[in-house]
């Protein structure tokens, strides 16, 4: 592999000053219960998700933003409301149930600290379960949209369920500010009333494959997808992107819930390639990866934010040593990390940051005098501030101007 003098000197001062903020999974159904098996080597302790370096559309690595003026869910203590609460939805039971609650903490963060600070506002936060399954995500949304305290909604957290449930939240004219839903058809609906925090899969597919070939030097990678849209999608990105580089002779598809990939490992196995994309989830990345592993393969592994995150490297022990996880989610600050661990008894995870960013924004539509749902959603259509995570500026279809790419790396 080939890193640039650069590269290594960012991933030496992120690696000292950010902690990981892994990124969120995107499942169309929600994904099989039980945590991933599959021959992990144990011996993971010593291993964690760093923040490597952060990279744009084109894979080239751009500064991190500076996050010293973020918005402050605080504000200045002078705000006062009555009966006004905010709603996340996402999983926060079953298989995917981490990453729903890395979410749920960093919106329960913001609110807390809002809470505090305002005596003459107190914002309730109401969370609602659909454990990542669009079905019982149609259920749970009109229980949000009829509570007419409800003045936003932080999600819903996969695409599917967004898919589901998006005209649901137009019709009710309800703000959705998604933290980590990135299927781009998503901004394509005419939901004026649907913000997503975070780039797309088409960014973030097309940057680490550029990334692959321009900085890590592949010429050939085999590109493996679980069957879901989400990672069919990243997938096909990644494949036109690589062009060449994706080798066609070892590209192979497995199914969600899948334990046993042998089929797929003798697949690449036999291939004589740099590296293997994979484009899914924790649950069946990290038994794939230990298959890989003990079968003697011993190829860069990389893959994408429904990987990154600590279940990953849990499962998969020191399989999953060096392996790539991109996010156009962006690490936690030390500070921030800080606040995280003593509010939710553990380290920032999957889009905790941009959870903690959309909710802040809420809290000042709040605090600015907006009582109703339809100011909202004009509060967010015109709102441009920075984060903790980036900056926040949408355009008129809900996406951000601007978005980026983090590469991270286990270590």
């Amino acid at each position: 592999m080939r890193r640039s003098l650069t590269t290594v000197a960012v991933a030496a001062a992120l690696a000292s000053t950010l902690v990981v903020a892994g990124c969120s999974s995107k499942d169309d159904s929600g994904g099989g219960g039980g945590g991933a098996t599959g021959g992990s080597t144990g011996g993971s302790s010593a291993l964690s998700i760093q923040p490597l370096v952060q990279i744009d559309n084109t894979g080239k690595e751009v500064a991190a933003s500076d996050a010293s003026g973020a918005a402050d869910p605080a504000g200045d203590g002078s705000a006062k409301c009555s009966d006004v609460s905010l709603a996340m939805a996402g999983a926060l039971t079953g298989g995917n149930a981490a990453l729903g609650l890395n979410i749920y903490n960093g919106a329960k963060l913001a609110v807390d600290e809002h809470n505090k600070a305002n005596a003459d506002c107190q914002v309730t936060l109401k969370k609602f379960d659909t454990e990542g399954d669009p079905q019982k995500a149609t259920q749970v949304a009109p229980t949000i949209v009829s509570d007419k305290t409800v003045l936003g909604l932080l999600g819903p957290a996969f695409s599917g369920e967004t898919k589901a449930t998006g005209g649901i939240f137009k019709q009710a004219g309800l703000l959705s500010a998604t933290a980590s839903a990135t299927n781009p058809g998503l901004t394509t609906n005419g939901w004026s009333n649907f913000f997503r925090g975070l780039g797309n899969d088409n960014s973030q597919g097309a940057a680490i494959a550029k990334y692959m070939t321009d900085t890590l030097g592949y010429k050939k990678v085999c590109v493996v997808a679980d069957n879901q849209d989400y990672s069919v999608g990243l997938a096909d990105v990644v494949t036109k992107t690589l062009g060449s580089a994706a080798d066609k002779d070892c590209a192979a598809s497995v199914k969600q819930g899948d334990t046993d990939f042998s089929a797929t490992v003798q697949i690449v196995k036999s291939a004589q390639a740099d590296a293997v994309y994979y484009a899914g989830y924790y649950q069946e990345a990290a038994p794939f990866v230990s298959q890989l592993r003990s079968s003697g393969v011993t190829l860069p592994f990389i893959s994408d934010d429904g990987t990154n995150d600590p279940e990953f490297v849990k499962q998969a022990g020191d399989a999953s040593k060096d392996a790539y996880l991109t996010c156009p989610c962006g690490p936690a600050p030390s500070d921030f990390a800080t606040k995280y661990q003593a509010s939710a008894g553990k380290a920032p995870g999957v889009y905790s940051v941009e959870a903690y960013d959309l909710v802040t924004i809420m809290l000042k539509a709040i605090d600015s005098g907006v009582t109703d749902r339809a100011d909202m959603v004009k509060f967010f259509a015109g709102y441009d501030g920075q984060g903790v995570a980036k900056h926040y500026k949408w355009d008129s279809s809900g996406e951000l101007a601007s978005t980026t790419t983090w590469v991270y790396q286990v270590k």
